[in-house]
């Protein structure tokens, strides 16, 4: 039964180390290629065989923008949705269960930051936090919950409230994460410089239209001169996927447990590429349990031996070349 088979998963992934990862991939991938329509629709129109264990086709990211993409029969909780651009049609990312959803972004920050409940969180999301079904501000908002000081919080425009907690926690010695949609941190700092070298400050990448873009080493830098800090931390997360990678610094990301990122050549997506070389990134998320786990990005990066990767910038026209198996469906 598809409800006996998706209960063994959840105890392989419960379980889940990097000895287990790629048997666990497997499993994943056998029980969504029957149960996944949109899924085993394209394996179809592939028409190529999987030939092992690390072999496995990736779902072009642009198919959740026009399809369910769903496996097995369950009814949606809710729904997680990209802000895109004017014009555009958003992402849509069928949530099965928001506790599970939590629940794993918890173990992946906790991983490599320790339990949320010992930091202070600040979120500065207005982005986010201005439109519905943000998968980021749910898991700004279980970090917030789970802190043990009553400081953490949102903070949408209020800038001048936002400078008087940093400073308070700073004087009193609080572990303090300040996370930010890219724009939002300019602006504040543009408004409150301010010496905060016990600052961790991440930046979840993205101008959303409000600023000009910008590298990450040349966002970075104004961050670190406007605070005087050399903690500045980036999230790599987003609607299609239910865990998330941190850099501590440097722009080089180490994903979560449940990820495992590879590169594919930019002109043959079928072709890997080296280690160390720039390809678009191909991302195994198993916590996409109930979707899909294999997802084709249209992210420029490197991925080194060690499994860690960096972000470099998005295909050209990537918001309009879409799929080509997509006229088929």
């Amino acid at each position: 039964m598809i409800t006996n088979e998706r209960e063994e998963i959840l105890w392989k992934l419960r379980n889940l180390s990097a000895d287990t990862f790629s048997d666990t991939a497997a499993a994943v991938f056998r029980y969504q290629s029957r149960h996944n329509p949109v899924y085993a629709r394209f394996l179809a129109l592939l028409n190529r065989p999987h030939t092992g264990p690390n072999d496995f086709p990736f779902l072009p990211i642009q198919v959740f923008k026009y399809h369910l993409v769903q496996t097995g029969a369950w009814q949606p909780a809710g729904y997680f949705l990209s802000s895109g651009t004017t014009g555009h049609t958003p992402s849509r990312h069928a949530v099965r269960d928001t506790g599970f959803y939590l629940q794993n972004a918890i173990r992946g920050f906790t991983r490599l930051y320790g339990d949320p409940a010992n930091w202070c969180t600040l979120a500065l999301l207005p982005a986010y936090l201005e439109r519905e079904g943000s998968s980021l501000v749910l898991m700004a908002d279980a970090f917030i919950r789970r802190s043990r000081y009553p400081d953490s919080g949102f903070f949408l425009h209020d800038h001048n409230r936002l400078a008087s907690v940093l400073q308070r926690c700073l004087d009193n010695g609080v572990p303090t994460l300040l996370l930010g949609v890219s724009f939002a941190l300019l602006d504040f700092a543009e408004a409150h410089p301010m010496a905060l070298p016990g600052l961790v400050i991440m930046e979840t990448g993205g101008m959303k239209g409000r600023r000009q873009e910008m590298t990450r080493e040349a966002l970075h830098g104004v961050l670190k001169d406007a605070f005087q800090t050399t903690q500045i931390h980036s999230e790599y997360g987003m609607t299609e996927l239910f865990s998330q990678a941190y850099s501590k610094g440097g722009g080089v990301f180490t994903p979560a447990e449940t990820m495992r990122v590879s590169a594919r050549d930019v002109y043959d997506p079928f072709s890997a590429v080296q280690p160390g070389k720039t390809g678009v990134l191909n991302i195994i998320d198993l916590a996409n349990l109930d979707t899909c786990s294999f997802i084709g990005t249209e992210d420029l990066g490197r991925v080194y031996a060690d499994g860690r990767f960096e972000v470099l910038g998005r295909l050209d026209a990537a918001e309009v070349r879409g799929c080509n198996l997509m006229v088929e469906w």
